[in-house]
């Protein structure tokens, strides 16, 4: 059977291409063999059942892996804890008795006893948790707890009740058997689960439940991962592809995001390769398949973007904080205690990196791009006027970049010259991007530079049929500052070795002469726009 790309569920080495985990995996047995307690919360679609499960593989010759998921429970379920009890043993009696599970060494005796009170409907967790204890003290080897989608609960008590015991008993196991190590997996935080019932109420944690020691094992992948997974593919298919290369070009789309890298992937072995432009196995893993690949995973409507907008809308201090970063260039310090930081970190939408707060990649940040400009399109006169002369714009198999921001230029004064310069500052850029969506749109990609976004300045690139344009969008603060920008500009076209670039400065001096002229700077063509 030939291996794929996987999205969807556990991926399984035989089975499909997929970064090799064993270096995490050995890394996070050390934790079991100290007998911790931890919990392995990272945003959606991150790997971790895929982890759980090599985990659990890796584990069985040392230890018995009772490891189940709580999605696997219904809602009903939750409803109080006899119900909870009954389904939790019910779910260890089904792992032990099914023959794929390999589970040896637990007593027969001790597991009649659990399903006899369970099934009485009056066990409670009090009297689970005495079982538990008698099975994991007669157990022939130590016994690891895993809990994958941890935070399925739907009714908070009975999930804290269940948690409070297990604390209890974990904290005292010098006093009574219990399980050797406890892994929790899940999007939240276990301090952070009244948020996912309630996030309108006020911010507390739920921090006498919150024992668990740290787990900073990065899930993420990086490039050399990549590399290898590329590899594996590349030595059963021939491609003729530059791993190292393309793998460099799917990190910095994807900041090593597990779903996105995976996604990427699938989309140019399964859905590029072989159309037109892409016939040849060797155009599809190129850097212009990765940029293809983008485009449809941008335009895509699939579980983890659904679920960035429920989180955006849950969350409106969340989207306040997102939208700042991305329209206005706004910085926060990251603070780990800042509430609006700590949720946008679990949903993996944030991410620390020089002490400041950033969106996690690229890929999600075109993506919060689009879905604030949407909200926005029907009614922005930007957005109607690019769409209405979109066809002025297009020359051959390329973009009139220089028409574009000319036609910008004119617009932006006609309609929004008479603005305050608050306004102006707040919102040029923004609506620069909804002039320029409508002309790309279903062709072409852009992307914001991180790396250059501040309230001062911003890099946009254009990806548009195999073509790049460089544009740099920033506030007018002098002459200097205005020629320091030139040359940042410059070197920014060195590394994509291009030999034209676009400035567009928004100038609120009385006195400035809007228009536009074309600079030299360093050996590269500059054509600037002042508005």
């Amino acid at each position: 059977m030939r291996k794929r790309f996987n999205v969807n569920g556990i991926c399984y080495p035989d089975e499909h291409y997929m970064v090799n985990l064993d270096g995490r995996v050995r890394e996070i047995k050390q934790l079991v063999d100290e007998k911790k307690y931890f919990v392995i919360n990272r945003a959606r679609q991150y790997g971790k059942t895929t982890i759980l499960w090599a985990l659990k593989e890796y584990l069985m010759t040392e230890y018995i892996v009772l490891s189940m998921s709580f999605q696997q429970m219904s809602s009903a379920v939750f409803q109080d804890e006899y119900t909870f009890c009954r389904e939790f043993v019910n779910m260890i009696i089904r792992m032990v008795h099914n023959k794929n599970q390999k589970i040896e060494g637990i007593s027969g005796e001790d597991l009649d006893a659990l399903e006899e009170n369970s099934l009485s409907g009056h066990m409670n967790l009090a009297d689970m948790f005495h079982l538990l204890s008698r099975l994991c003290e007669t157990a022939a080897r130590p016994v690891v707890l895993i809990i994958d989608e941890v935070d399925s609960a739907s009714n908070n008590q009975v999930f804290l009740d269940f948690l409070g015991l297990l604390r209890s008993y974990y904290l005292n196991r010098r006093q009574f058997a219990i399980f050797h190590s406890v892994i929790l997996a899940g999007i939240y935080d276990i301090k952070n689960l009244k948020q996912k019932i309630r996030p309108d109420t006020a911010h507390r944690y739920n921090s006498p439940w919150n024992i668990a020691a740290d787990f900073n094992i990065e899930l993420s992948f990086t490039s050399k991962d990549i590399a290898g997974m590329l590899s594996e593919y590349e030595n059963d298919h021939r491609t003729g592809m530059d791993e190292i290369k393309l793998s460099r070009v799917i990190y910095g789309y994807t900041s090593g995001y597990p779903y996105l890298v995976s996604r990427i992937c699938m989309l140019i072995d399964e859905r590029i390769k072989g159309r037109p432009g892409f016939e040849e196995d060797s155009h599809a893993w190129s850097e212009a398949g990765v940029t293809e690949a983008v485009k449809l995973l941008l335009n895509e409507t699939d579980t983890l973007f659904d679920d960035m907008r429920k989180r955006i809308s849950d969350y409106p201090e969340l989207k306040k904080m997102l939208y700042a970063i991305l329209f206005r260039g706004q910085s926060f310090a990251y603070n780990p205690d800042n509430f609006v930081i700590d949720i946008g970190r679990m949903f993996g939408f944030l991410k620390e990196q020089d002490n400041q707060v950033v969106i996690a990649n690229r890929i999600f940040e075109t993506r919060l791009y689009n879905f604030f400009m949407s909200e926005e399109t029907l009614d922005d006169q930007s957005y109607k006027a690019a769409s209405g002369m979109k066809s002025q714009f297009i020359s051959g198999d390329g973009l009139n970049m220089e028409r574009i921001m000319t036609r910008f230029m004119e617009h932006f004064t006609d309609i929004y010259g008479d603005s305050t310069d608050k306004f102006k500052e707040e919102n040029g850029r923004r609506l620069f991007l909804l002039f320029i969506k409508p002309i790309i749109n279903g062709v072409g990609n852009y992307y914001v530079e991180a790396q250059t976004r501040n309230q001062r300045r911003t890099d946009v690139v254009i990806d548009y049929l195999g073509r790049q344009y460089i544009i740099e969008m920033k506030i007018w603060h002098g002459e200097e500052y205005n020629r320091r920008g030139e040359e940042q500009l410059a070197d920014y076209l060195d590394s994509y070795h291009l030999d034209r670039g676009y400035l567009l400065s928004f100038n609120f001096n009385k006195n400035k002469e809007i228009g536009t002229r074309e600079i030299q700077c360093r050996g590269k063509k500059i054509f600037e726009v002042v508005v």
